[in-house]
Formats: structure tokens, C-alpha cells, sequence
């Protein structure tokens, strides 16, 4: 056998064993404490996340091509995936944006970098934002996504301050396979995701 076929192969049984923590967790502690708290009939019923979008809107994009071209490397380095540029779906006299003009960037996650990005996200990104108290555990939009934003790109350490040209935020959308708001709360919460503990309804009844 050739030089070349044995590292392919050693490549392909690396990838194979290669599990990323977050995904770890998901199986070996998320799910059991899932199925204990919603009591479900089978694992596989257990929510899981489906994909995570982050979206940089730049104004100034039509006509600051350097801004533009700087966010797309920005977002590249901070989700290790190529974005891909939104441009603007219909004219908007206001702002002077014309159909077509690039409004922005974004980049969606699934899988493996999924997991990865959500580990940087929840352990070293978030807890290094400025005055940093937890997530609201309001944003949800009903079907079980988390919508969140960003205020600044530095707070992630793939960022160096002295090679940005300003400071700009994003926009973060945790997708999930949840039904309810509920299970999708406690479902990252369960990944150790800094959601704002829910008030009880006994502590309101008492206070009121």
C-alpha cells in the first residue's frame, strides 16, 4: 500500500474518532437529564441543535467595499466557515439601498463546526463581554430558536484589536428541533449555556 492511501486512511479514522466535546456532552449528560425532566417515551425524542447562524449587517456596505471585504474575514475567523454576502431583497429609498446592493454578511453552522463554535461561544466568547450577566431567557421566538445579539466582535479571541478597523456586533440564531420554548430553554441550558435563571411562580406569588 502507498504512502498517499495510508494517510488518507489514518485521515478518515481520525475524523471518525474525532467527537467534539459539546456533542459529548449531548449524549452522555444532556440527553438523560432531558428525558428525566420532560419524561419522554425515547431518546430520540429528545430536542437537538439543529444549526447556528450568525448575520453582520453593515450599513456603509454598497459603498465601502473595504469594510465589507474586512467583516467577511472577520466572520470567517470567528466561525471557520467562508460567509457568503446578503445583499438587499428590495429598494429602500430611506437608506438609499437599491435591490441587490450588499447589506451584510452571514454564515451558517451545522455539525461538527456547529458544536465547536458553540463551545467557544458558551465557555470563553460570552463570558467575555462587558458586564456580562447571562442571557435573557426571553428571546425565543416561539418554535424553539434563540435569537441573540452581539455588541462586539472582539469578545471573541480569534479577533485582534489592533487589526480591525472598527468595532461592529452580530447577530446569533441557535436553531433547535424543539417543540416548545420550554424544552429548547432548558435543552441549552442543559449545555451549560448562560441563559438568566426563570423566575418561580411560588417566589412571585410570594413577593406579590
Amino acid at each position: 500500500m502507498s504512502k498517499k492511501k495510508e494517510a488518507n486512511i489514518q485521515s478518515k479514522n481520525e475524523s471518525i474518532s474525532y467527537l467534539p466535546s459539546m456533542l459529548d456532552a449531548y449524549r452522555s449528560k444532556v440527553v438523560p437529564n432531558m428525558v428525566s425532566r420532560f419524561g419522554y417515551d425515547n431518546s430520540m425524542q429528545v430536542p437537538k441543535l439543529l444549526s447556528i447562524s450568525l448575520n453582520m449587517g453593515l450599513g456603509d456596505a454598497k459603498t465601502n467595499s473595504k469594510k465589507l471585504e474586512s467583516a467577511i474575514k472577520e466572520l470567517e475567523l470567528i466561525s471557520g466557515q467562508k460567509p457568503v454576502v446578503t445583499k438587499s431583497k428590495s429598494d429602500i429609498s430611506n437608506f438609499k439601498i437599491r435591490k441587490g446592493f450588499p447589506v451584510g454578511c452571514k454564515v451558517t453552522l451545522r455539525s461538527s463546526k456547529m458544536f465547536e463554535f458553540f463551545e467557544r461561544l458558551t465557555c470563553i466568547a460570552l463570558p467575555r463581554s462587558r458586564d456580562f450577566r447571562g442571557l435573557s431567557f426571553k428571546s425565543f421566538d416561539g418554535r424553539g430558536n434563540y435569537n441573540f445579539g452581539i455588541k462586539e466582535q472582539i469578545i471573541f479571541p480569534e479577533i485582534n484589536y489592533d487589526d480591525i478597523d472598527s468595532v461592529r456586533g452580530l447577530n446569533v440564531t441557535i436553531s433547535t428541533s424543539a417543540d416548545t420554548d420550554e424544552e429548547a430553554y432548558w435543552l441549552l441550558k442543559e449545555f451549560g449555556f448562560p441563559l438568566r435563571d426563570k423566575p418561580n411562580n411560588k417566589t412571585i406569588d410570594e413577593a406579590a
